[in-house]
């Protein structure tokens, strides 16, 4: 499971470079004299698509941490539960990845179109990218802001938005094209024609094709001139379905997340729905096993989570303890949260007053800090991160509270 979670990691990482590479060369293109470019006041739409990039890769470092912690624990349980942790992470930055890829497909015909199309005017094309950005920005927002309910709600919205971009960009490109068949450009127009909707994101969240045995999923978004969904099959390997199938399986990325990946790049934008059974592809690709045939596209409401209180594992009035052990940043205890029912919650604190609750020598909070504490009277020293996070596994299974971390309310 570790090494299926470092090796989707490592996908949108050369994914991003890539992204990157491309918008570098953009900005590095300023117009000479006499021509127009993405300088000047279409500046701050490069600028928009580096501040994406900041977040992207704090996310992608922040989920290769996480895995890196997981390797460290010796408890099973808690390695898995800590893997989970990443999962959010991870499921922002495939899908931001592919945003940020849309983007700068958007710039790229923008600054083709300033250069070679002087019948297109600029306030139109920023009007047009200012439109574009709109659309982008709130989605984006949710996916950078960590919390995994609203990253879980924007990735299964995805396929409705690029199905609004894919439009967005075939509008732009005809107007261009008539424009310069106007003005009797019909050769530079065929050539800024070239420029497919959305080619790099295509590259973004499925691989590269296999060499051999390829296994299609459907049909690629390459936009005709009409605006029709059509043309290239789209082939993914064996070892992306497969280390898909792992990290659903495991609980890292969800599986509406991975359908909505799928329904994308499968050119089935235009048919997304948002509370549906999931597309028979994808279930036969990531395997027909009861918990693949139970999951339906859900918010938490759904989801029966809508009401259940937020235990934290490691208690918060002792948060300055935790952090002189190394639980800052990705490893901060609000990161170590999980759901119970309210019955169970308040069991574990001793009943409903939890004044009372305290004064129980089991009860949750008094009970580990206790461990802990005489854990290192024991060993003569500070335990380290993952000796902590081993002792609390076995407590949070006799206490039969899973190890399905999510996050809490912060200070």
């Amino acid at each position: 499971m570790r090494q299926a979670t470092l090796d989707a990691i490592a996908e949108v990482k050369r994914a991003l470079e890539g992204i990157e590479a491309a918008r570098a060369r953009l900005a590095s293109r300023p117009s000479s004299l006499g021509e127009r470019g993405l300088d000047g006041v279409f500046t701050r739409y490069l600028d928009h698509g580096s501040k994406q990039l900041t977040w992207l890769r704090g996310t992608l470092e922040s989920a290769t941490a996480l895995a890196g912690v997981a390797s460290e624990v010796g408890d099973s349980g808690m390695e898995l539960s800590i893997l989970q942790m990443s999962g959010p992470r991870l499921q922002a930055a495939m899908f931001g990845t592919l945003l940020l890829a849309t983007w700068v497909d958007f710039l790229q015909l923008a600054d083709a179109l300033l250069r070679d199309c002087p019948m297109c005017g600029s306030e139109k094309l920023f009007a047009d990218l200012h439109r574009v950005q709109g659309k982008l920005t709130p989605t984006l927002a949710d996916l950078s802001l960590g919390d995994s309910e609203r990253i879980e709600a924007a990735s299964t919205a995805m396929p409705a938005l690029m199905g609004e971009l894919t439009h967005e960009f075939d509008t732009i490109r005809r107007e261009a094209r008539s424009a310069m068949e106007v003005g009797g450009k019909v050769v530079v127009a065929a050539q800024v024609m070239e420029l497919l909707a959305l080619v790099s994101t295509l590259k973004v969240s499925l691989p590269r094709p296999p060499q051999a045995a390829p296994a299609t999923l459907g049909v690629g978004l390459v936009m005709s001139s009409g605006g029709v969904m059509a043309g290239s099959r789209l082939v993914v390997s064996a070892e992306w379905v497969e280390m898909m199938r792992r990290l659903v399986k495991a609980g890292v990325i969800s599986l509406p997340a991975v359908s909505a990946a799928v329904r994308i790049h499968g050119g089935q934008v235009m048919m997304a729905q948002a509370h549906q059974d999931l597309p028979e592809g994808v279930r036969e690709a990531l395997g027909d096993s009861p918990e693949v045939r139970g999951m339906k596209v859900t918010g938490k409401a759904g989801a029966g989570m809508s009401s259940a209180p937020k235990h934290h594992v490691l208690p918060k009035e002792h948060r300055e303890w935790f952090e002189q052990r190394g639980f800052k940043g990705d490893m901060d205890i609000d990161n170590f949260c999980v759901r119970l029912e309210q019955a169970h919650h308040e069991a574990i604190h001793g009943g409903g007053n939890w004044k009372l609750g305290r004064t129980w020598p089991r009860e949750w909070n008094r009970m580990i800090m206790k461990v802990l504490r005489d854990a290192e009277v024991e060993t003569g020293r500070r335990l380290k991160r993952n000796e902590v996070l081993n002792l609390v596994a076995g407590y949070l299974k006799e206490y039969d509270i899973p190890m399905k971390f999510t996050l809490g309310r912060s200070r």
